[in-house]
């Protein structure tokens, strides 16, 4: 498996930051229109810091869980993900989700567990798809027993960046890295440490799927 060096780590570290910098740069102008405003007309001013501010930390938690080792635990849900990654989508109403998060997506017929990693791989999986919406769509995630789950992007030109399936068999240097397709990258190591099989499939001209065998 290919190690973490420092220039993944600058490289995750710049795409989280950049994701981060516009709701937290928005929260700042909110706190700076207020200061202008009179007490009456401060109610914009009020939305766009709550807006903002909800982003950011919707954001935050989804990356914690994707990136952080919280996200690897077994006792995190469907319903779990589902929630934070429509807590991100859910306000701009852009990208919304179709998918039943009480579904036993990854539970273990015999143990009734679900593996370590398994909503780690989730998110990331959803994250990727949400990149692939570049004009919105919906996200609909599919279960085939308890082995595999299948994460669908549906929506105009929806399609994987360039590089992406390159970046996630880490079929490219770390040096090749950018902040467009770290998130995948990062993605290949921790399918490898968990024991995933990701595969991105293409499905038209406004689907692609990425399915993940458990």
């Amino acid at each position: 498996m290919p190690s973490i060096d420092l220039r993944i780590l600058e490289i995750l570290t710049s795409k989280v930051c950049h994701d981060l910098i516009s709701p937290i740069g928005a929260v700042n102008n909110g706190v700076e229109f207020m200061q202008e405003m009179s007490a009456d007309d401060a109610g914009d001013a009020i939305d766009l810091i709550a807006f903002s501010a909800q982003q950011a930390a919707a954001k935050l938690t989804a990356y914690r869980m994707a990136y952080g080792s919280g996200g690897a635990d077994n006792s995190i849900k469907p319903e779990d993900v589902y929630n934070i990654i429509q807590d991100i989508v859910g306000a701009e109403d852009k990208i919304t989700q179709d998918w039943d998060k009480d579904v036993p997506i990854g539970l273990n017929e015999e143990t009734f567990e679900r593996p370590y990693g398994f909503g780690k791989i989730l998110i990331c999986s959803l994250l990727l798809a949400m990149d692939c919406l570049p004009k919105g769509g919906v996200l609909s995630v599919t279960n085939e027993g308890d082995k595999d789950f299948t994460v669908i992007a549906t929506g105009t030109n929806a399609d994987f960046r360039g590089g992406t399936q390159e970046a996630l068999t880490h079929a490219i240097s770390s040096d090749a890295l950018e902040a467009k397709n770290v998130h995948p990258y990062v993605m290949g190591l921790l399918a490898e440490q968990y024991g995933f099989d990701i595969k991105l499939k293409p499905i038209d001209e406004t689907s692609v799927s990425i399915v993940v065998t458990l």
